[in-house]
């Protein structure tokens, strides 16, 4: 080979192996910057399961290729002025899945929890386009976001299972939740037995009220009204207690057949308690002799009270369940 055609062939040999160097230090310097974030992400769960991002932590630990761990961020805004009482609540919830996974068999460094508060992050909020809070958000190894990853808390709710449950469907981790032993409960009962206890002694000598069938009558309609109004699933999915929406509405009714917040609970059970109370009226001046005035009284209120809650009641189920065609008072 000639001195003239050696020439380009060395330059272009070089230019072939300077160009493998650089794809080779850039991809081992990626390699060490990865394993950096893992290792710092590391150090920081062991010190608190939920860790704080502000934007600049964010970008770096969470947006940042390539990863290979999944990060779980709630986004919240629980500085007081904010007077946001669900984040408290959904914090609450969030940290005993996180303090879960740090102490269960599935821990590695393939999951970890973050907080981004609106106060310290406001650009985040921006950059994710959230105008709400608190918000459930999975950023996956690989990929962005999908609708998926963000989870529906208006339909499943906040609860510390519910959380774990959608984790695992996310990214295939199972979470057993363990919460904090609360005794709460067990004081609660324990001193409502010492009452009753106490008041049955005191009244050793006249025990004929066990016997009355009104009082029993009513504890079983209550303990009925308080099931068929939704308290299971409150207790189940820990609903928020309302939802007010960022231009500052309020709603007390879920729009939804497949949810619903607490005060609507206490608003349907009102509700059925006044239609109950109807029906009683009727049945008690109907088969009670005496005053026909008086009865008669009694059948009109107790009429009302029935065609006009249910007629509520009616028109609740019909903004619920979408498409619904029946109403009676009201639309």
């Amino acid at each position: 080979m000639s001195s003239k055609m050696l020439l380009p062939f060395l330059g272009l040999l070089l230019l072939l192996l300077n160009d493998a160097s650089c794809q080779y230090r850039t991809k081992s310097s990626q390699t060490a910057s990865l394993s950096d974030r893992v290792q710092q992400l590391t150090d920081m769960a062991m010190k608190r399961p939920v860790m704080k991002f502000n934007t600049a932590k964010f970008k770096e630990f969470v947006k940042t290729t390539p990863r290979n761990y999944s990060v779980i961020v709630m986004f919240t805004a629980m500085a007081p002025q904010r007077q946001c009482q669900i984040c408290r609540h959904a914090n609450d919830e969030f940290v005993i899945v996180a303090n879960s996974f740090r102490y269960s068999q599935s821990y590695s460094n393939k999951l970890f929890f973050a907080l981004v508060d609106f106060d310290e992050g406001s650009e985040v909020f921006q950059m994710m386009r959230l105008n709400t809070a608190p918000v459930y958000m999975h950023f996956p190894a690989k990929g962005k976001p999908k609708a998926a990853d963000t989870m529906d808390i208006q339909r499943v709710g906040f609860a510390a299972e519910a959380i774990a449950k959608w984790i695992s469907e996310r990214t295939d981790i199972q979470i057993r939740v363990f919460r904090p032993p609360s005794y709460s409960g067990t004081v609660a009962v324990v001193m409502l037995l010492i009452l009753i206890g106490g008041f049955l002694y005191l009244r050793r000598n006249n025990l004929d009220f066990i016997y009355n069938k009104t009082i029993w009558g009513f504890g079983a309609l209550f303990f009925t009204l308080t099931m068929v109004s939704g308290q299971m699933w409150n207790h189940i999915r820990s609903p928020p207690f309302i939802y007010k929406s960022p231009n500052g509405n309020v709603a007390y009714i879920h729009g939804s057949s497949q949810g619903q917040f607490v005060l609507e609970t206490y608003i349907v059970m009102v509700l059925n308690g006044a239609v109950v109370l109807g029906m009683i009226l009727m049945t008690e001046a109907a088969s009670r002799k005496g005053d026909v005035k008086k009865r008669r009284i009694f059948t009109v209120i107790g009429l009302a009270l029935v065609a006009i809650f249910f007629s509520l009641l009616l028109s609740i189920f019909r903004n619920k369940a979408q498409g619904y065609p029946y109403s009676l008072l009201f639309k």
